[in-house]
């Protein structure tokens, strides 16, 4: 039977991207359900600053370029140096880039998008499977965005498709392992992260960002970080048992 206060009793996670407000939802989730985490982001996040202070004990913070190899290397040696072998792998990790017809999108922003996406699910792949045990658990989020595609959102919406394929590779690679590999695609959310994508929509069209994507969610309504550690959790931990390949869509249904 699982013990559904304590789905993650003894794991230990390690969730990039750690420092944002999905991040850290799934870190304070996980930390109530019974695991230990890392937590990895471009600034090593602060504890006090997420409200995760009072489970320092249980948390190791780090800094870390997550497309450079040397970097990942060193975030997966000093996650197992702490902990020991590895339950969970979230990688969360992003960042949105711009919106440019494509005869004007700057190459340089569309790999910056790709490094970290896929370049940094890929790496952290790299160098924490190895350190796994049999059994576990890898969520690469992706997006609505893995999905659907838009007009201008090159490097993001061709970031979070290449994000599924590695998804399924890992999934039949790892399955003789029992390590379920799945994406995670959250809808618009109500953090700054989406905040800053409808501020670029508004001073492109005129028309407010935040009204019109609640207008073609069918659910009315952003989504908050909250929703997605709670998806999140049940990917990590056994009642996902037989999940694995799946694209798990947490979107209020606008991909629909």
């Amino acid at each position: 039977m699982i013990l559904m206060d304590k789905l993650l009793q003894d794991k230990v996670c390690v969730i990039t991207g750690g420092g944002g407000s999905v991040g850290a939802a799934m870190a304070a989730r996980f930390l109530a359900s019974g695991a230990d985490c890392v937590l990895v982001d471009l600034k090593a996040p602060d504890l006090v600053e997420l409200g995760l202070a009072g489970a320092a004990d249980r948390i190791v913070c780090l800094a870390a370029d997550v497309s450079d190899p040397a970097d990942s290397r060193a975030y997966a040696k000093a996650a197992v140096d702490r902990f020991g072998q590895i339950d969970v792998l979230v990688s969360n990790a992003g960042n949105f880039g711009t919106v440019q017809p494509i005869a004007d999108y700057p190459l340089d922003i569309f790999d910056q998008v790709l490094a970290v996406h896929v370049r940094g699910a890929f790496l952290a792949c790299q160098n924490l499977v190895p350190h796994m045990r049999d059994g576990g658990s890898i969520i690469i989020t992706s997006s609505v965005a893995g999905v659907t595609g838009d007009a201008g959102v090159h490097g993001y919406i061709t970031a979070k498709h290449a994000q599924i394929g590695l998804m399924r590779c890992l999934a039949k690679e790892l399955a003789p392992r029992a390590i379920r590999v799945n994406s995670l695609h959250p809808g618009p959310l109500d953090n700054s992260f989406q905040k800053a994508v409808e501020d670029g929509f508004t001073a492109a069209t005129g028309q407010d960002g935040t009204d019109y994507f609640n207008s073609i969610i069918p659910l009315g309504r952003h989504g908050t970080a909250e929703e997605i550690a709670n998806a999140a959790l049940y990917l990590a931990s056994d009642l996902s048992s037989f999940a694995t390949g799946t694209l798990h869509m947490v979107d209020g249904g606008l991909s629909i």
